[in-house]
């Protein structure tokens, strides 16, 4: 069984996998702590959700716009995770790279995803707002560039495509559970 989850940011990719892995009794990868761990290896202070989003985040996302290597590592580690068997796995990417598995698109309204990641983020509204903007557009360039993907615009991928803006995680784990299991049949 693998699943792979993509999506816009603050949509609840990496809660949803959390909470789909604890269901199902299987691993959860996420791609976005992969790519933390080796910021941590190059010196950055990357712990926790919010850190993505903060001057530092952002500082490592544009070594990775000049560097392709950083998310080519981080990928290749997902791809043989997929690989070895029974997972759920987030990443950005993910489901364009691996053939296998069950894959999920979450998407949400730009406002609802600006409220979500201001009160994670502890932020105002316009800051969650230019900052959900500028990092999704950079890495939207980047995975054309890197791998000729059109993020967010090309779904051909996903079985599932689901919009979160007016569910909670508690009814968004509900209904992918149900695609899972009819998916797998169990």
């Amino acid at each position: 069984m693998l699943v792979l989850i993509s999506g816009q940011a603050a949509t609840g990719k990496s809660t949803l996998g959390r909470a789909l892995a604890r269901r199902l009794g299987i691993p959860y990868y996420s791609g976005g702590d992969a790519l933390m761990r080796l910021a941590r290896k190059m010196g950055f202070n990357a712990k926790g959700r919010k850190w993505w989003d903060t001057e530092e985040g952002m500082r490592f996302l544009r070594m990775r716009e000049e560097n392709f290597e950083f998310d080519r590592k981080v990928d290749e580690e997902l791809i043989q995770i997929a690989r070895e068997g029974p997972a759920v796995i987030d990443g950005w990417v993910i489901p364009w790279l691996v053939d296998d598995g069950f894959k999920i698109w979450l998407k949400a309204e730009l406002e609802t995803r600006a409220r979500r990641l201001a009160k994670r983020g502890r932020f105002a509204y316009e800051e969650a707002l230019r900052v959900l903007t500028e990092r999704e557009a950079r890495n939207r360039e980047l995975y054309q560039r890197l791998y000729g993907i059109r993020w967010g615009e090309d779904l051909s991928p996903f079985h599932l495509v689901l919009d979160s803006t007016r569910l909670g995680k508690e009814e968004v784990l509900r209904l992918v559970l149900t695609a899972v299991r009819y998916y797998f049949d169990v």
